[in-house]
């Protein structure tokens, strides 16, 4: 494993353009001269290399995700996005490197702290607090928690914006779209333009800490009185587009209730299905970004605490109805209703070649066929993911009708992945059959 970095007196964030620019035109130039000496090294050995291969080391891969790190902002949040369940395509070199990205990141030093809370608050803000931590509790790419009480009393957590971050998303998309390209992992013919574009939408909503806000009394609401879940009150007297105050509640990381009973862990991850399923069908508006840090457990109350509301999307009628179709014909294999979910979904394209749309089906099949059993669904066994990522692998090398599937569903399928990993990391084993049948019927 890698050693921790040291995080006693923070780094600043580089917030300029020119500052960001010129730290990934620095990333640029050290992996292009790692890929210049391991080519000359495997140029002599009488292999010739791709740029792919060249670019993908572990010790590339360890520049980047520093350097993504560092700079925090869109630039990182991509990268995260990348790294997301990686175990079981890459390297384990490679998953323990981008592993770092996943976890919390370098905070801003306070002199840099205090002129954001300056611009925001006015000078004098230290006033309304009988206590105001500057050690952060939390640190991630968009920005970093404090704990702080105010003088009425109020035991809060603030989240503070990265100097920049709003500014830089558009130009940090675009250069870590060009490293993804300079892999050459990715056909030519494929245009990642339009998930690129929703992309950046995306980030703007998340870095608007106002907009954040109100998802974050929405999901109050909806989810208010609830044995199993809360969401922390919003504190709108103190939150602006680069601050969001809201309640702090005592928790624990939900990754460590692996540590707890089977009935533990199998009740947390039957509750969060249970709640992805309310938010697709019900709700119709979900949190779409899994990280693991974004849910957490009271061990007192036994609720799952919800946090960080930013990539919260509404899901459209015709979204919510083609994936009810599609959940029906998985549960009944009724390889013709999920055909038509998938068409709608834009996982199946009406023009690819009827080889490819079986291709897919059948993948569809083998993602299903453990859940039709009115049973419990055991997350920690693979052999239904390794099934898959050899199909997936299979059929990704043929690029013979390679696609981007619409923004919504990337979203979608991103939030319920990232719910099995949970799952899978907990080792739960818990009835989803009935979770589904319930919400499609």
């Amino acid at each position: 494993m890698l050693p921790p970095r040291s995080r006693s007196s923070g780094q600043a964030v580089p917030s300029g353009r020119l500052s960001r620019f010129a730290s990934f035109g620095t990333l640029v130039g050290g992996v292009a001269g790692s890929m210049l000496v391991d080519g000359t090294k495997q140029l002599a050995q009488g292999r010739r290399p791709s740029i792919g291969d060249l670019l993908l080391t572990p010790a590339n891969a360890r520049k980047i995700a520093d350097r993504l790190a560092t700079m925090r902002g869109a630039a990182m949040k991509l990268g995260q996005l990348m790294s997301m369940d990686t175990g079981d395509f890459l390297p384990p070199e490679l998953s323990d490197i981008l592993a770092r990205l996943r976890a919390d990141a370098q905070h801003m030093p306070q002199g840099q702290l205090r002129n954001v809370l300056n611009q925001n608050w006015g000078r004098g803000w230290e006033k309304r607090f009988a206590s105001f931590d500057f050690k952060p509790v939390a640190a991630a790419s968009i920005g970093q928690v404090h704990r702080a009480r105010t003088l009425d009393g109020r035991d809060l957590a603030i989240k503070v914006q990265y100097p920049g971050v709003r500014q830089s998303i558009d130009s940090d998309v675009d250069n870590v779209a060009a490293l993804i390209k300079l892999t050459g992992l990715l056909p030519p013919e494929l245009d990642i333009d339009p998930m690129l574009a929703d992309a950046k939408a995306q980030l703007h909503e998340e870095a608007d800490y106002a907009h954040e806000a109100g998802h974050l009394a929405r999901f109050g609401e909806l989810l208010a009185g609830h044995d199993d879940f809360r969401v922390p009150a919003l504190h709108p007297d103190l939150t602006t587009t680069d601050i969001l105050a809201m309640d702090y509640i005592e928790s624990i990381a939900v990754e460590d209730t692996v540590s707890m009973d089977q009935a533990t862990r199998d009740g947390i991850v039957q509750r969060l299905v249970g709640l992805l399923l309310r938010e697709l069908f019900e709700f119709q508006l979900m949190q779409t970004d899994p990280n693991f840090a974004n849910y957490r457990f009271d061990p007192v109350s036994g609720k799952l605490v919800l946090l960080d509301f930013g990539a919260t999307r509404a899901v459209k009628d015709r979204v919510s109805n083609a994936y009810r179709t599609l959940l029906r014909g998985g549960l009944t294999s009724d390889m013709a209703l999920m055909r038509e979910g998938g068409l709608t979904l834009g996982m199946l394209h009406p023009d690819a070649p009827e080889s490819h749309k079986v291709a897919v089906l059948g993948m569809f099949d083998t993602a299903f066929e453990p859940l039709r059993i009115d049973g419990p669904f055991d997350f920690s066994s693979n052999e239904m993911t390794t099934e898959l990522r050899d199909e997936g692998m299979a059929f990704a090398k043929e690029r013979t009708f390679w696609q981007v599937p619409p923004v919504d569903t990337l979203f979608i399928q991103r939030k319920i992945g990232g719910v099995f990993l949970l799952g899978s990391r907990l080792k739960a084993n818990t009835n989803v059959h009935r979770l589904i049948r319930a919400a499609v019927s």
